[in-house]
């Protein structure tokens, strides 16, 4: 994983009002909550420095320095304007290093599959995975190879190999399928 550093200023003011003005000047109001924090502590960063955190499909562990004070963190959640889709609001999750935490982390499909070569529609049914361990031994993305997946064929969260972490996430979900078109189920002998 790779490590960021987000700078933040403690916030006393909560209300709306508050909130729009720190969005005019450029900052993303911010919460960190999580093991070791009493009481969630609403911060606000440039929203300039979130940009290597939030525009990748990466996962990344995260410095906080709120004034001065340094909290390691992953970022939990992110909300979007829903027509300009300008970063509203980020939360973050402190961790301790030698304690395991809950993540998600998503997935990345790789491979020429022979299923698609005869046709075949990729179809990617779950794009995170839920994850349990230590922060240091999670990667940015869990590898999934569809080499061998042919017609009708799906890679499941229990045909991975990993290790340093458990996946929560049930052995029987389906991460990606390569799908029959239409066109291709009768020469395949109907539907399976």
């Amino acid at each position: 994983m790779k490590n960021l550093e987000i700078i933040g200023f403690k916030r006393a003011n909560l209300d709306g009002a508050s909130l729009s003005e720190l969005r005019e000047s450029g900052n993303v109001p911010c919460v960190v909550y999580g093991p070791g924090i009493k009481e969630q502590i609403h911060f606000y960063s440039p929203i300039i420095l979130f940009r290597d955190l939030i525009y990748t499909p990466e996962v990344h562990m995260v410095e906080l320095n709120i004034e001065g004070t340094i909290i390691k963190a992953v970022l939990k959640d992110a909300q979007f304007h829903p027509v300009s889709e300008a970063l509203l609001h980020a939360d973050f999750v402190a961790y301790a290093e030698d304690k395991p935490i809950k993540f998600e982390i998503p997935v990345k499909v790789f491979g020429s599959s022979p299923g698609l070569a005869k046709g075949g529609k990729l179809e990617l049914k779950t794009r995170v995975l839920k994850v349990k361990g230590l922060a240091k031994d999670f990667p940015d993305l869990i590898p999934v190879d569809i080499s061998n997946l042919d017609l009708g064929k799906s890679f499941k969260v229990e045909d991975l190999k990993v290790e340093g972490f458990e996946i929560l996430t049930s052995p029987n979900v389906s991460i990606v399928t390569i799908g029959i078109p239409r066109a291709l189920r009768g020469k395949k002998g109907g539907d399976e």
